[in-house]
């Protein structure tokens, strides 16, 4: 006797399980690993500067992002305003708005509901981001917010546990190894960017961030991520507009000419 087959809706719905749980074995992959460790050491910073154990789970969870929590114990410890806090949190998470604008396409299809997506947009940061954009070309798309949730989600929830379990402990590390934790990060965040941009826009910008952020730093301090990301954004697409696609334009004219 045969077995009976799965319905259409059925298989689809395995197959989102599927992705999902693939997503999850996303928890082990290096740019997981190198963020944990970057968390390793906000629980040192948590710690030296008196936040609370569930206080820095708190923050892990509901703001995700690590600048943001880094600026926002930074202004908590010199006895800022809680509404100078909220401005700067803020004005950081700011810089999430591209990424959730290019990675929502890249995911969604015509039934994807518009609530699972901004529930989904929670956990976009840096990492989640620059992984998901690389993995998706292995996923088919009617799964890929499947695989996403299944990658944030863990990725959200082990780090918050993680952050619980190394607070105290961690500030017996001497401080070049914390120093060492955050530099991490930063360092993968370069590196997978510029890997992973797919137009010349990007790479631009990349570029134009990197030359213009430390000079900023200096002339604007409190404003040179929102001036750098604004700026050199808006200058990247001018050059990439007028120059790069202007001349291969022109060239192609040439060409069929």
């Amino acid at each position: 006797m045969n077995a009976p087959s799965l319905s259409e809706a059925e298989t689809v719905s395995v197959s989102r399980l599927k992705y999902f749980l693939a997503g999850m074995r996303g928890i082990f992959s290096l740019p997981a690993f190198i963020l944990m460790t970057s968390f390793i050491g906000f629980s040192a910073f948590a710690a030296e500067s008196g936040i609370a154990r569930n206080e820095a789970m708190f923050m892990t969870f509901i703001i995700w992002a690590l600048p943001a929590k880094l600026i926002l114990v930074g202004m908590m410890s010199s006895g800022a305003s809680l509404v100078a806090c909220f401005i700067a949190v803020t004005l950081s998470s700011i810089r999430m708005m591209p990424m959730v604008a290019s990675l929502v396409p890249e995911m969604r299809n015509d039934k994807t509901p518009t609530w699972l997506l901004i529930i989904l947009s929670h956990f976009v940061a840096v990492t989640a981001w620059v992984y998901s954009m690389g993995q998706f070309k292995y996923v088919p798309r009617v799964a890929r917010t499947a695989y996403f949730a299944g990658f944030g989600i863990t990725l959200v929830t082990v780090n918050t546990l993680l952050v619980g379990l190394c607070y105290g402990l961690v500030t017996k590390f001497p401080p070049l190894v914390a120093g060492v934790l955050f530099f991490l990060t930063p360092i993968y965040f370069l590196t997978s960017i510029w890997a992973t941009g797919r137009q010349s826009v990007v790479k631009i910008a990349f570029v134009i961030g990197v030359l213009a952020g430390p000079l900023l730093a200096v002339l604007m301090p409190g404003f040179d991520i929102l001036v750098a990301g604004l700026g050199g954004g808006t200058v990247a697409y001018l050059i990439d507009r007028f120059f790069i696609r202007g001349r291969k334009a022109i060239a192609n004219r040439e060409t069929a000419a």
